[in-house]
């Protein structure tokens, strides 16, 4: 999978200098910056992969312009200590998610209980914030349309883990860290 980044700051930001944004806040942030018809159309969109493009989030957080082309998606991961929002500014995702808290530390592998698992399609407009160590995927499923969303995170991503899930089973596979992807 190929993926595009650029470090120019694209975007301002709405929170007061010295403000920790609250979920509240990144969500308005997602959805002002989507509604930038202009900012969505510049992302370059690449049929194999996704694409990124930083942007300068409130507050000091951290945000993301992303392409997704058909088919793709995130895998199974969390933002560790980070709060944060998302929307869709065209085409639509889906997430899949748990309604649970994990341990953060000290475990490879967990059985999930039955009736943890949300689903929630997100169409163009359409939006979520959410809390430290929210266990996500986040797909394109369509098939032939690309789809574009905005991101945003606070603190700065300190880390993510990557889960690979089969079954209730979902077992640890990887801790990266803002260098892997920066």
């Amino acid at each position: 999978m190929s993926a595009s980044l650029s470090s120019s700051s694209v975007s301002p930001s709405a929170a007061a200098p010295g403000a920790t944004p609250t979920q509240a806040d990144l969500l308005d942030f997602v959805r002002r910056t989507a509604a930038d018809a202009e900012l969505i159309a510049s992302l370059p969109l690449d049929p194999e992969g996704r694409t990124w493009v930083r942007l300068e989030g409130p507050a000091g957080s951290e945000a993301w312009l992303i392409g997704w082309p058909p088919g793709s998606g995130t895998g199974w991961h969390d933002h560790a200590e980070s709060v944060g929002a998302f929307l869709t500014a065209t085409g639509e995702l889906k997430e899949y998610s748990l309604a649970t808290r994990l341990p953060t530390d000290g475990w490879k592998t967990l059985e999930l209980s039955e009736g943890v698992d949300r689903e929630r399609r997100l169409p163009t407009g359409k939006g979520r914030a959410f809390g430290r160590d929210h266990v996500h995927e986040v797909l394109n499923e369509s098939a032939e349309h690309h789809a574009v969303s905005v991101h945003a995170y606070y603190p700065p991503l300190p880390r993510i883990r990557r889960y690979s899930r089969t079954g209730q089973v979902l077992r640890l596979e990887q801790v990266e860290r803002p260098e892997d992807w920066q």
